[in-house]
């Protein structure tokens, strides 16, 4: 089963929320509050996750009609640079407009995860999130890694966290894969949330072996198991991915799937193959399919690099360029610059104003609470 996502404790919070924000909340010349003032102190407070009552806005766990941003990989203190992931974190997304990292939430194996056996996993990281029950909650599929001796068929290592109210609450379930629906003796992996029927009820695509894939018709119940699910589907790769920058690419009703045969970064360039939704699943050759390659020049997050350190050494990842996170019906852009897994910086950029950030805040507040 592949490596995942890296992630774990944060650094000595008066460190990082110093380092990611500076010690000035004045108005700039211009009359504007800077950055800073949004940054990491501003969101270290924690509050309870507001109370929705459903909605159809992507990625809204607590249903209250705001988008919210799941993180994978959380900075690490600089003591425990190897030590074990921390989990999942999530910011919910704010009435006033972007995200409010004072309303977060960690997911961690031990509290959310559902036991394999008698064991609990020890990976737990995001994989694709939807609606699965249509209950008007976002619900997240995780991936973990179940005890496996290398003999037979290997356990699903894929769980749903279900949406509510309260955001994602509770433990995990089992993704549910019939028999009929498997092939071969490989992972049960990169799941992919879509429409691909034109019912109205998210489905789930998810890896098998030699190259097909297991179409799961929604909706699902709540231990985990889906409306439908036939035989498995030829005709893909190892890896599946959803198109961007919408499920539907041709507007015909039915979500539509990119497989290829290697890994794909998120939200960078590249070349795969399309399949096109039909009223059986993503079963018709679409031909080749490009993932569009990321804005240029990318913002930066302004994490301060500390005395001694070269700028240099600070990386910045796209995480999100579609999302609307301030309600304005536009596509924002959520970077996450960091400097190694001891330090980062997640930055909002609105469409409005692409070139100054509507907030920031360090990973580090989830695991300071």
């Amino acid at each position: 089963m592949r490596a995942r996502a890296a992630g774990a404790l944060g650094l000595g919070l008066l460190f990082l929320l110093t380092a990611c924000g500076g010690s000035s909340d004045a108005p700039d010349k211009n009359g504007d509050t800077p950055p800073t003032a949004l940054s990491g102190l501003a969101g270290a407070a924690r509050h309870p996750v507001p109370h929705g009552t459903g909605s159809r806005v992507p990625y809204d766990f607590n249903g209250d009609g705001h988008r919210d941003l799941v993180l994978n990989d959380l900075v690490k203190p600089a003591s425990d640079s190897h030590g074990d992931d921390a989990g999942i974190g999530v910011v919910y997304g704010s009435e006033d407009g972007g995200l409010d990292p004072s309303t977060r939430q960690l997911l961690a194996a031990r509290t959310h995860a559902a036991k394999i056996g008698d064991t609990l996993p020890s990976a737990f990281d995001a994989e694709t999130a939807c609606d699965l029950d249509g209950d008007g909650f976002t619900d997240l599929v995780v991936g973990t890694d179940p005890p496996y001796d290398g003999v037979g068929r290997p356990p699903v290592p894929l769980q749903i966290l279900f949406g509510s109210p309260g955001g994602l609450t509770g433990r995990a379930v089992t993704l549910r894969i019939p028999d009929r629906a498997r092939f071969g003796n490989e992972w049960p992996d990169h799941p992919v949330c879509g429409d691909f029927d034109g019912d109205r009820k998210p489905d789930l695509a998810v890896t098998a072996s030699e190259g097909r894939f297991s179409f799961l018709r929604g909706p699902f119940t709540r231990d985990g198991r889906p409306h439908a699910a036939g035989g498995t589907v030829p005709g893909a790769g190892a890896y599946l991915f959803a198109p961007e920058p919408r499920a539907d690419l041709d507007g015909d009703g039915y979500d539509d799937l990119v497989y290829a045969a290697r890994p794909h970064t998120p939200h960078t360039a590249g070349r795969a193959a399309l399949l096109r939704g039909t009223p059986d699943g993503p079963t018709r050759p679409g031909g080749t399919y490009r993932f569009p390659a990321p804005p240029a020049p990318l913002p930066t997050a302004p994490l301060r690099t500390g005395a001694g350190t070269s700028p240099a050494r600070a990386e910045t990842t796209l995480l999100e360029r579609y999302g609307d996170f301030d309600g304005d019906r536009k596509p924002d852009l959520v970077v996450r610059t960091h400097r190694g897994e001891t330090a980062d910086l997640i930055a909002l950029y609105p469409a409005a104003t692409p070139d100054r950030p509507l907030i920031t805040f360090t990973t580090a507040l989830f695991t300071a609470d």
